[in-house]
């Protein structure tokens, strides 16, 4: 217990279903044969993603979409493998669906779902944002799941370390981008920085289709532990294992930040503190 092997996957998400599920289902084979015990996977990662895949929602095969989800969630009880897999939820009629992520156990069944709760201006276009966290266990160890723009609010982070959560599956489209941007500049400091704020595990999944920025995994520390080539279609396996110790910085004060208290040690009642705009 507390030992946990993720495999981390990348693959170009398109707007084929179909393509997506294959990808996904080729990927969960490669994670079973390196010992993995859960395979994650990109943001939309079957359904492909609205505003950049997708035009709208109309003539969405929807049933495509259930149909290949079955066929992942039985393909993860064949091969005893978590999955945390990117797709679209459809809502009632009426309503846009959410942009989620499915947690699959390894005896196929969804145990928990998360609806991406910070949606970019271009997302709401498309989406209904989320409105709670999500949480489960494999092997002892607490999980919990984000979604790409979630990552520039470090206030997500905090509140799942509030909730015991000790590994962060977070799923990106940081993809088909024109050119280098700031999102290749940004994005792997921003999640060690969330790492070494919280000491916790992060596995970013991203979509490897061009341009993009690789796939990494994050210790407690902060340090990229392994990444993915950039731009090309790949599987790492990384541990995550609650016994090792890594250097934290702000463990001795984290629990009085959190609770509101923020400096450490005694403060003091001194007019010459007080007074701010004098030598």
């Amino acid at each position: 217990m507390g030992l946990v092997r993720v495999a981390t996957c990348q693959f170009p998400v398109s707007r084929n279903i179909s393509r997506n599920s294959k990808r996904v289902r080729g990927q969960m084979e490669e994670a079973s044969q390196l010992g993995a015990d859960v395979a994650h996977f990109p943001e939309a990662a079957l359904s492909g993603y609205a505003g950049m895949d997708l035009g709208s929602w109309d003539g969405f095969d929807w049933g495509r979409l259930v149909d290949e989800t079955r066929e992942i969630m039985s393909l993860a009880r064949e091969l005893g493998i978590w999955v945390v897999l990117g797709s679209t939820h459809r809502l009632s009629p009426g309503n846009l669906p959410h942009n989620c992520l499915y947690a699959i156990s390894s005896e196929g069944k969804i145990v928990e779902r998360y609806d991406k709760r910070f949606c970019t201006k271009g997302d709401l276009k498309f989406y209904s944002p989320g409105d709670h966290f999500s949480i489960f266990d494999v092997n002892g160890v607490r999980c919990g799941m984000l979604i790409c723009y979630d990552v520039r609010f470090p206030e997500m982070y905090r509140a799942y370390k509030r909730l015991g959560v000790q590994l962060v599956f977070h799923s990106f489209y940081n993809a088909r981008l024109s050119g280098p941007g700031i999102l290749k500049v940004i994005m792997r400091p921003t999640l060690q920085a969330r790492a070494a704020s919280n000491y916790l595990w992060i596995s970013a999944s991203n979509s490897s289709a061009y341009s993009s920025w690789p796939s990494v995994f994050v210790q407690p520390d902060g340090v990229i532990a392994a990444q993915l080539r950039c731009d090309r279609p790949g599987v790492m396996v990384n541990m995550v294992d609650l016994s090792k110790q890594f250097y934290d910085a702000s463990g001795e004060h984290r629990q009085l930040a959190m609770s509101g208290i923020l400096h450490s040690g005694a403060t003091v009642d001194d007019p010459r503190s007080r007074d701010r705009k004098s030598l």
